[in-house]
């Protein structure tokens, strides 16, 4: 059983390469506006992974402790039952109920789009992240005895590692070369879109820690009755990382490139921030749009017709076509 578990940590601006290998860093190098970030995933191993046909993934319930002033005074802490339970698709879940997990998570920081309802439910409603394209749904939820939705995870039963930009398509081949399969794995994360966020979802209530103890609890108990080689949990926010951390969950780092706005006032004031030759190639660049008479114009709504979105497709698909790239 394996949990991944990524999320994205800003680091000092990163330095040009010097030209040997022997020195890559130069400190008299100027500063740059594109930035590394650190990305971290967690790993929880198995020693038994097996391919998964029929599979049991009812989940247990939980008695979670809730006191308060008066409560703990008379020594006595109300006891609160939640149940724990797998769906198949994200139309199972209310809308309302999913984005006010979504939006509780994201607090203290800023919300993510890609968490909401719509992002999630458009990709399995367009069959992006379906079973039939190695995207097998298998969300979590958890409910109070009111049936009240406390919290909700994205999760997905995976047949390979494409659409996750973490890659770990070594670990499969290692699994394979000592006879075991890789495949398939729970992975915990937004499809195809590598953005640090809350992973599990969880809304605002007084037992919120032990609600996020509960949901983990049942990902690892599910990742033993599907006998899979692994769970993973990618870009996940700080929080969780240290937590996971703390319940035992193994660590991988590995690198982004972010690019930050330092309040440029224009585009020649972000040029100063290059090298003379960079500057002076990026001017020329631009001088060509000039002379090969484009027109740019801004389409909303309606206004952005189905041959938009097949051009809109086409060019996508040619960033990687055109490259024979193997991995997303």
């Amino acid at each position: 059983m394996a949990v991944v578990l990524s999320y994205c940590k800003p680091s000092p601006p990163l330095r040009r390469f010097h030209r040997r290998c022997g020195n890559l860093w130069k400190k008299e190098n100027v500063r740059s506006s594109r930035r590394s970030s650190s990305v971290t995933a967690m790993f929880w191993k198995s020693n038994k992974p097996a391919e998964v046909k029929e599979f049991d993934i009812s989940l247990r319930d939980y008695t979670l402790t809730e006191s308060n002033i008066e409560e703990a005074l008379e020594n006595k802490p109300k006891q609160k039952v939640i149940s724990l339970s797998v769906v198949s698709s994200i139309f199972e879940i209310p809308q309302a109920e999913w984005d006010a997990c979504a939006l509780d998570s994201s607090q203290p920081e800023s919300y993510n789009p890609f968490l909401s309802y719509g992002f999630l439910s458009s990709l399995e409603d367009t069959g992006c992240a379906v079973r039939e394209t190695g995207w097998m749904p298998l969300h979590i939820v958890a409910k109070d005895e009111c049936e009240s939705i406390l919290g909700v995870v994205p999760l997905y039963l995976k047949s390979h590692s494409y659409g996750e930009f973490v890659f770990d398509h070594s670990w499969a081949d290692a699994y394979r070369s000592f006879g075991g399969r890789y495949y398939p794995k729970l992975q915990c994360c937004v499809p195809f879109t590598p953005v640090t966020g809350p992973r599990i979802l969880i809304r605002d209530n007084p037992c919120k820690e032990q609600v996020f103890d509960a949901i983990v609890s049942a990902m690892t108990e599910l990742a033993s009755k599907l006998q899979v080689s692994s769970l993973h949990i990618t870009f996940p926010s700080g929080a969780e990382w240290d937590k996971l951390k703390e319940k035992g969950f193994s660590q991988r780092i590995g690198m982004q490139y972010h690019w930050k706005n330092r309040d440029y006032k224009n585009f020649d004031e972000f040029l100063m921030d290059m090298k003379q030759s960079k500057r002076k190639n990026i001017r020329q660049e631009r001088k060509k749009i000039g002379t090969q008479n484009l027109k740019m114009r801004r389409l909303q709504g309606d206004d952005i017709k189905a041959r938009h979105w097949d051009s809109f497709y086409d060019f996508y698909r040619n960033t990687t076509d055109n490259k024979f790239s193997l991995y997303l």
